[in-house]
């Protein structure tokens, strides 16, 4: 098993075949039947009006514009998945007004399996990179696709679990980034300007942000125009297409969800009262609310149990040196800025989601911190088992819950207790002894 921890690919692999099993022949709320009705009408109509879609009355996400309903969601994902599944239907597979049920599976394996194979396969190659043991890279490999809500988010079609892999692909092309010269990183920037450019689409909340810190992180590395120049030309045409697309909808540049008007349809649930991108808060509200994002029964701490070892142990790794520590502390400040954002500009925790949906993302970055814990602090492995270990019960509740689920996910705090206190046992044993570090090893500077 531990040798199976060294081919990314075959793990990849695995984890599509499982998102496959799980995922869902139908809309699940109307985060997914939005993006259903785009691709569809995409491919059986050659339009992004989704006014004659089979899913329409599966979704509420949508905008009245110009006489027309559209997706509230970015463009050009949709743009990506119809271009792929048009030639399938070439091959036999049914055309989405004839099977919705089939079309809904294989776009949401399409869009959110193969975003969480792509993290596996990555997050994978990037534990290797880091310098994990085998053993430990295993568990941590496990721990990220079993005992999350990154597998509960492979049952209906969602952008946040395919920006999840895109951000791991990024950590990986990062991490090779701060051990090549110069003269060699071309190709590695023109990759990751691409990937950030795919991810600023995904989602237009945290997406523009993950292009400005991959933007500083890159300038941070090579401080150097050349380097800088090559991610922007990456980063470029994506952006050009993202902007471009709402334009020749609406006639307005930014993203079409960012105006009130197109909201304004009859029978519309949405007001400027639950809309995200007002600031509603006053200074006590604020505080509560984006704890809560964090811990609470939204929390997206106490939903990735395996994550608390990284709220405890960052500054004690990030204040010494290593390869990828100035590309990954840009990632985590972007973590950071994201979640401020919607602390602020949001009311609603996402609407009806398992834990915060925003967050998906967030988890490769977190991963990748956790891997540098672990590889400087092995003695912790045991603590991170404890947490892993709860974490993939509470993974497995949410996952036959799927990712629309309208209550707290149940059992939670009774799973969050049982962690805690199992963790504390094993600290409080740990404690009795000196934790073991990885010997210091001259390394280039991050």
């Amino acid at each position: 098993m531990r040798r199976f921890a060294d081919h990314p690919a075959a793990l990849a692999a695995v984890a599509l075949l499982v998102a496959a099993v799980g995922a869902r022949p139908y809309a699940g709320g109307w985060n997914d039947g939005s993006r259903l009705a785009a691709v569809e009408s995409l491919v059986d109509r050659g339009t992004l009006a989704i006014d004659d879609s089979v899913f329409l009355a599966a979704t509420q996400d949508k905008l009245f514009v110009r006489g027309h309903f559209y997706s509230h969601h970015p463009a050009v994902p949709s743009l990506l998945l119809a271009a792929v599944y048009e030639p399938l239907t070439w091959l036999g597979v049914p055309r989405p007004g004839d099977r919705p049920d089939v079309f809904a599976w294989a776009v949401t394996v399409l869009l959110s399996g193969v975003g969480y194979a792509v993290a596996v396969g990555c997050l994978a190659a990037l534990g290797r990179r880091v310098g994990l043991t085998p053993g430990v890279r295993l568990l941590w490999l496990a721990a990220f696709a079993l005992a999350t809500f990154a597998p509960t988010y492979t049952r209906h079609a969602n952008a946040h679990a395919a920006q999840l892999g895109v951000v791991a692909a990024m950590c990986l092309v990062m991490l090779r980034l701060s051990r090549e010269s110069p003269g060699t990183a071309v190709p590695g920037l023109l990759i990751l300007g691409t990937l950030a450019g795919l991810g600023f689409n995904l989602d237009f909340g945290t997406g523009p942000p993950l292009v400005a810190f991959a933007f500083l992180a890159v300038a941070w590395r090579y401080r150097r125009v050349g380097p800088v120049a090559v991610f922007a030309l990456g980063v470029l045409p994506w952006v050009v297409a993202g902007l471009g697309v709402n334009y020749a909808v609406s006639g307005k540049l930014l993203p079409m969800a960012m105006y009130g008007e197109f909201f304004d349809w009859p029978g519309s649930p949405f007001t400027a009262a639950n809309l995200t991108g007002y600031q509603r808060h006053g200074p006590l509200s604020q505080a509560l609310y984006a704890g809560g994002m964090l811990v609470g029964k939204h929390g997206f701490w106490n939903h990735n149990l395996p994550l608390l070892l990284g709220a405890a142990g960052t500054w004690g790794v990030l204040r010494r040196s290593f390869p990828g520590r100035a590309e990954l502390v840009a990632l985590l400040g972007w973590c950071v800025a994201g979640w401020a954002a919607y602390a602020v500009l949001s009311n609603n925790m996402g609407g009806q989601c398992c834990s915060v949906r925003w967050f998906v993302p967030f988890l490769a970055p977190g991963f990748w911190l956790l891997a540098e814990i672990l590889r400087q602090r092995p003695g912790l492995v045991p603590d991170f088992a404890a947490l892993s270990g709860w974490g993939a019960v509470l993974a497995a509740v949410m996952w036959a819950n799927g990712p629309w689920i309208d209550r707290m996910v149940p059992g939670m705090w009774f799973v969050v207790g049982a962690a805690l206190l199992t963790w504390g046992a094993v600290a409080a044993r740990r404690w009795r002894r000196p934790v073991v570090e990885a010997p210091r090893v001259l390394r280039r500077a991050a």
